[in-house]
């Protein structure tokens, strides 16, 4: 068997319906698309745009514009609580290296230390930035932060 011998199976297929072919085949004249209007042309389906409303002024230019989003401009942080970090039980010199290896972080983008949970560790933090309960902890715990900057 050949991919070229391939056919559906008998039944499956109907032949396409011949609009327009005169009223014998039931469709003709006006073959189903009823009288004048744009849809009734050739290509209009195609000319009403999503939101047309006939010429009529349609609804998204009628409302007012309202509001303002600073999504596109805004700084994301990944976040990494106090609490985190002594759970993995961080000590000493960290930073975004450590806090990827340690999987509180991904590796793109920048972090922030939240002061989410307790902290007993002495470390001596590098981040992006962090909250002002975040600095006390650490600080409390006898460590020191500093602002990452490569």
């Amino acid at each position: 068997m050949q991919l070229g011998d391939l056919q559906p199976a008998p039944g499956s297929r109907r032949p396409a319906r011949r609009k327009g072919k005169g009223p014998g085949s039931g469709n003709g004249k006006t073959a189903g698309r009823g009288h004048k209007g744009q849809r009734s042309r050739s290509g209009g389906m195609r000319g009403s745009r999503t939101g047309f409303e006939g010429g009529q002024m349609p609804l998204h230019r009628r409302l007012p514009k309202v509001g303002f989003s600073n999504k596109k401009f805004r700084t994301e942080y990944q976040v990494v609580n106090v609490g985190a970090i002594q759970q993995v039980g961080l000590e000493g010199d960290v930073g975004p290296e450590q806090l990827v290896a340690a999987g509180l972080a991904r590796k793109s983008g920048l972090i922030k230390i939240l002061g989410d949970g307790e902290l007993t560790n002495k470390v001596t933090l590098t981040a992006h930035g962090a909250s002002k309960s975040a600095r006390a902890k650490v600080e409390a715990a006898g460590g020191s932060f500093a602002i990452h900057t490569a």
